[in-house]
């Protein structure tokens, strides 16, 4: 064999490596290649009113054949519903805390959301616009409350606890989203104290005390596949291939490029803990064990 065939030979195996570790990661990834010619799925990232390690977080998005994303930071809660006449996202993934949303900007995301596009809560998401909107509740099927509120006559406040290595069971192997995924550890902060719709069909929990139960779930909303997913505090969370795996699954969800899958509800099962798990998570005072917040989780 000539030192050119040779070449030849080895250049085609380098290619042939480099075709199979690009397919492993799709795999890990929990996407094929799209075919050719398919548009690549069109994300508008929106973050505001929180801290976070913004490099770590928008790579969790990138690197992916079939997404492309737009970090839109919002200054005064949603700037972005202003004018949809020129709306190109297929999803909108909410990474935003405690903004307000004008009258004129709900209407736009109503209207966004009445045509099927996607939206998918992200980790302080679940209070994204929650406090100044109740209706945003309804929209995710969630409510964290970062003040104490006053609901039926109850005072409730909820909580939050940073750093907690814990495990998140897969509720829904079947649900397109969780595909691949297995129970998994996870080092991430954590959420207590927060209301889950039991109309919503949770597809990941926990038995951490110091969270609640359901930590994923999915429903709909007018023309809208709707995600919420209360992981994905810092770096730690960010860099766990589980994770990772969940939230491009769940962007490729929400933007209808996976199965619908089973949306039945299932909330008022999955997403509750037995009495003694509850009391897990209090001191022997009867106070509760984790932080509540001051401004921000």
């Amino acid at each position: 064999m000539t030192q050119l065939a040779r070449v030849a030979v080895f250049l085609s195996a380098l290619a042939a490596c480099a075709c199979l570790v690009a397919g492993e990661l799709r795999a890990e990834q929990g996407a094929a290649a799209p075919p050719a010619g398919t548009k690549k799925i069109s994300v508008a990232v929106i973050t505001g009113g929180h801290a976070f390690e913004k490099d770590p977080f928008l790579k969790v998005f990138q690197g992916h054949e079939d997404i492309e994303s737009a970090h839109l930071p919002q200054k005064d809660g949603g700037e972005i519903f202003d004018d949809i006449s020129k709306w190109s996202y297929d999803t909108i993934v909410l990474y935003n805390f405690n903004q307000k949303l004008t009258d004129a900007r709900r209407e736009n995301l109503l209207k966004l959301l009445d045509k099927g596009v996607g939206l998918f809560a992200l980790h302080h998401a679940i209070s994204g616009y929650t406090p100044n909107w109740p209706k945003y509740a309804e929209i995710i099927g969630g409510r964290y409350y970062p003040v104490d509120t006053l609901e039926n006559g109850v005072k409730i406040r909820s909580g939050y606890k940073h750093g907690v290595r814990f495990k998140a069971n897969v509720e829904d192997p079947n649900h397109p989203i969780t595909k691949g995924v297995t129970d998994f550890e996870i080092v991430d902060e954590t959420y207590c104290r927060y209301k889950v719709d039991p109309n919503v069909h949770v597809f990941l929990t926990t038995d951490e005390p110091t969270s609640e139960k359901a930590i994923g779930w999915v429903k709909s909303f007018g023309k809208a596949r709707v995600c919420c997913v209360v992981l994905g505090h810092d770096s730690a969370a960010y860099a766990n291939k589980d994770f990772i795996r969940l939230v491009t699954q769940a962007v490729r969800w929400t933007a209808g490029r996976l199965p619908e899958g089973n949306i039945e509800p299932n909330g008022a099962t999955a997403a509750t803990r037995p009495a003694a798990a509850k009391d897990a998570g209090k001191t022997d005072g009867g106070k509760p064990a984790v932080k509540t917040p001051a401004a921000q989780p």
